[in-house]
């Protein structure tokens, strides 16, 4: 189990370019997707309050991941297995690039990377959208993400009031009513 664990959280560290953002849909493509190790509903819920507290997103995920497969182990095993290609990638790859950061291919790659990884986050955000729609209408879902749009960026709300007022109204809304 333990190679497992680092095998998956390694190669999240080392293809997760462009951080946290980047590496959510990997870790949800191998531990719901392939290993089926959760349900999407419990990496939603997990990816949810990880977001509010402190810290990379990453390490967070990876931490609690491989805390419920394996324990303390797993967890020290994910979490170095996240952030030790990272450390070496980041030495190596910005020694290069501070070298070759003039020459237009390696512009043209940095520029080609932000679409992927925008692509990735449309793709995640679709996927929990879709999932959200079974548990409630079409005008409550577009409604409530606009809201959270305005709440998040001309607002500038932190995304951890966001969800706690959320877990709060959740608590209260009578259970089985379809909103």
């Amino acid at each position: 189990m333990q190679l497992k664990i680092f095998w998956i959280f390694f190669k999240v560290g080392m293809l997760g370019y462009g951080g946290g953002p980047a590496s959510i849909p990997l870790i949800k493509a191998e531990v719901v997707d392939i290993h089926k190790w959760m349900t999407d509903e419990e990496f939603q819920d997990m990816l949810a309050i990880g977001n509010t507290l402190p810290g990379p997103i990453a390490t967070k995920l990876a931490g609690y991941i491989g805390y419920i497969k394996s324990g303390w182990l797993g967890l020290v095993n994910a979490v170095l297995a996240t952030i030790v290609p990272t450390i070496f990638l980041m030495i190596i790859l910005l020694t290069l690039f501070v070298e070759f950061k003039d020459l237009a291919w390696v512009q043209g790659m940095s520029r080609g990377v932000l679409p992927v990884v925008g692509v990735m986050m449309a793709m995640l955000t679709y996927d929990f959208l879709s999932k959200a729609k079974a548990k409630t209408t079409w005008p409550f879902l577009i409604l409530f993400t606009i809201a959270a749009l305005i709440l998040l960026v001309p607002l500038d709300i932190h995304p951890a009031i966001i969800i706690a007022a959320i877990i709060i109204f959740s608590l209260f809304r009578k259970e089985g009513r379809k909103i």
